[in-house]
């Protein structure tokens, strides 16, 4: 039969836009509201939903209700695809933030917080679905399905409220943090392993070993071979997109298209595909080549869009009113009760006794482990489809779930407020904190072209790069590109020389490219295009001449680099075993000058003696409007305040550095002299190029220095 395609209605499209249009803007308002209240935006997201839905609003203004509150299936499916929407796009950017190296060292805390999360709520559960009214179960004769279901649903822990809490409360990267999430991990994965069993016993089918195996190999089989294959091919998809592809954006393609492809599968296993957006944000944040610049695009998309629509959908599905009954409202109260106290409790004891972590810390993780949110309210769908449940019962998890997750901020902040993080994880998020903005912290992708000489001998420049880049991948890992342009006739010998050249670049992954074109500078702007973090450039030795800088093919590649660019300028007298022991920082206190002071700590030993030097203007011609000499008093002040910072950036990452404020109206002569008398072995500048021109400009003073200069230069043109 031929598939046909039929748009909804015009009226359910309609009332679809509206819902998006008012959830997301009272979303967004009430969580605004709650933030300035000193609560977590989530708070005000889901209350956005109970207010408008039926509780309030929907419940008392009919007319309101018509317009926010789904009234056939058509718009329940609508409203409900753009909410899993959210979820899916929640989930996966948790999975970009989670730290796996982190969770291996805190691995024992996250299974003894798991198992006590799992058996007391599943004991507990399992006992309740015994004693409860008949009236409430779906079918009366499957008493014991309905209790294992209700066990499933106090055991289940919601990733996505206790991600959006913990980025509210800014303790995602805290130890803490990921450990909850690695525990909601294995709490969910298991739950839904039981689900599945449940929801073949509510149809009708024998539960043997046989299903039971099956159900746990599929997931062992999902998750073992996307952090194996899948790795792979996410890892060769990202060479694929960031190498062929030119489209606008492609990476963020690529990572959401992932997303929809581990989705499905994990849906198609019977897994939800909210498991499989979580994991193919794990794998991503493993993958050095993601670029930085589209997590922070998924963050902007989930946490202003995507997520607020989300919760609010949470809220809209609660009724209130339906539980005005005495004895149902007397059922929620005892069901809120049993399945807060079975989880605070249960992990509780799971992290005192397994996982051997202190009492604020056990009482954290309970705290948020107890938030139910979204995966209750999808267990409690699936249940109430399957017939297992009333929809007086669905009514009461589903205020079981939002009451939890409604809890869950204020019960966190308060616990959080008892614990002190140790030292180690105090440098950890200091060292964090300065990489969230240092251009050598992100560097993953390097492009260094490469010119082959006549001789196909390696030039005391190509020699500088490989050192300084081996001493940068000491820091962070670095993979190379080893990028040359020549004749068609040519190439062979090009790829020998870029075979020779690899013994040189040590340490890092290098790839080799060479490329036939009559325009070298066309094919290395067109090439540094791809998503590379930095460019790596050699400029012969020599003094600069009118027209060019460097030389006419280095200026342009400079000029119009899409990447930040290092400059290496070698010297004619350079000894054969050169070793930058001495490092010299010009700084004046911009922003330039700072990426090259993380430039030089990134390339210093820890026995490197380096010096951070700030020369103030003495500028005469405006002493008549400073005759009291306050104007350079407060330079000075300022440049003793730049410097400082530099030293404790430095001090930070193991290096001793010593700082020195001078005050000339010729800086680039005093630079050029602490040069020469200290016997410096490298001078590192930080500058932006001035696009006025047609000529490679970088200031006077640089150009000066780097003519001048008694040893290499490194210019970090950022």
């Amino acid at each position: 039969m031929e598939a046909t395609f039929t748009a909804a209605p015009h009226h359910d499209v309609l009332a679809l836009l509206i819902q998006l249009a008012i959830l997301l803007g009272t979303a967004r308002l009430l969580g605004e509201l709650a933030q300035r209240l000193g609560q977590p935006t989530v708070v005000g997201e889901i209350l956005a939903g109970i207010v408008l839905g039926p509780s309030l609003l929907s419940g008392l203004v009919p007319a309101i209700g018509d317009w926010i509150v789904p009234h056939n299936p058509i718009q329940g499916y609508l409203l409900e695809t753009v909410s899993l929407l959210g979820v899916m796009f929640l989930l996966l950017l948790t999975g970009l933030e989670t730290d796996v190296t982190l969770i291996r060292r805190q691995i024992r805390s996250a299974l003894g917080v798991a198992t006590g999360g799992l058996l007391l709520p599943l004991i507990m559960g399992f006992l309740l679905g015994q004693v409860l009214p008949d009236y409430l179960l779906g079918k009366p004769d499957q008493r014991f399905v309905f209790a294992l279901f209700l066990a499933i649903a106090m055991s289940i822990s919601a990733i996505p409220v206790v991600a959006k809490v913990l980025m509210d409360l800014n303790m995602m990267r805290r130890d803490i943090g990921q450990t909850i999430i690695a525990a909601a991990m294995i709490d969910d994965t298991v739950g839904w392993i039981l689900l599945s069993i449940v929801i073949g016993l509510a149809g009708g089918a024998t539960v043997t070993a046989g299903s039971v195996a099956q159900s746990v190999i599929s997931v062992v089989a999902f998750m073992g071979i996307s952090f194996t294959l899948g790795k792979w091919l996410l890892s060769h998809g990202l060479v694929f997109v960031q190498e062929h592809l030119h489209v606008p954006n492609k990476m963020l393609s690529f990572v959401v298209f992932c997303m929809f492809a581990w989705g499905a599968i994990g849906q198609a296993l019977g897994l939800e595909a909210l498991l499989g957006a979580f994991i193919v944000g794990i794998l991503f944040s493993q993958l050095p080549r993601l670029n930085s610049d589209v997590v922070h695009l998924l963050e902007k998309m989930t946490v202003g869009i995507f997520a607020p629509i989300f919760f609010a959908v949470a809220g809209l599905k609660v009724n209130i009113l339906a539980l005005l009954n005495p004895e149902l409202f007397g059922i929620a109260l005892l069901v809120i009760a049993v399945a807060t106290f079975c989880k605070l409790v249960g992990v509780y004891l799971g992290a005192r006794l397994i996982g051997g972590r202190d009492h604020w810390s056990a009482v954290f993780f309970g705290a948020g482990l107890n938030a139910r949110g979204s995966m209750e309210i999808i267990i409690a769908t699936i249940g109430l489809s399957l017939g297992v449940l009333t929809q007086e019962l669905f009514s009461v998890i589903v205020v079981m779930a939002v009451t939890t997750s409604l809890m869950a901020p204020f019960l966190l902040r308060w616990a959080s407020a008892h614990i002190q993080p140790e030292a180690q994880e105090l440098e950890r998020l200091k060292r964090e904190q300065l990489n969230r903005n240092s251009l050598v912290a992100h560097l993953r992708r390097v492009l260094v072209p490469v010119r082959p000489r006549a001789d196909n001998e390696i030039h005391a420049t190509q020699s500088i790069e490989a050192l300084l880049l081996a001493r940068i991948h000491q820091r962070t890992p670095l993979e190379l590109t080893l990028f040359s342009v020549s004749q068609p006739s040519d190439r062979a010998a090009t790829g020998d020389f870029l075979n020779k050249l690899t013994s040189v670049f040590i340490g890092s992954s290098i790839h080799k490219k060479v490329l036939p074109s009559e325009q070298a500078s066309d094919a290395i702007l067109k090439e540094a295009q791809k998503d590379y973090d930095l460019l790596v450039i050699g400029t012969p030795e020599g003094s600069a001449t009118y027209a060019a800088l460097f030389t006419p093919l280095v200026d342009e590649v400079v000029r119009f680099a899409p990447c930040p660019t290092m400059i290496v300028h070698g010297h004619q007298s350079l000894p054969a075993d050169w070793q930058p022991t001495r490092i010299l920082i010009a700084t004046n206190g911009s922003l330039a000058a700072q990426r090259a002071a993380e430039v030089a700590f990134a390339l210093a030993l820890p026995d490197a003696e380096v010096t951070i030097l700030r020369v103030v203007e003495e500028n005469y011609e405006h002493h008549y409007l400073d005759a009291s000499g306050t104007l350079v008093t407060r330079q000075l002040g300022t440049a003793r305040k730049s410097v400082e910072q530099l030293r404790q950036m430095g001090e930070y990452q193991g290096i001793v550095a010593l700082t020195e404020v001078r005050v000339s109206n010729d800086p680039d002569r005093v630079i050029l002299q602490v040069a020469q008398d200290r016997q410096i072995d490298l001078i590192i500048l930080g500058t932006s190029i001035s696009p006025a021109t047609d000529r490679l400009y970088l200031g006077p003073r640089v150009e000066r220095i780097v003519n001048s200069a008694p040893c290499p230069v490194v210019i970090i043109n950022s």
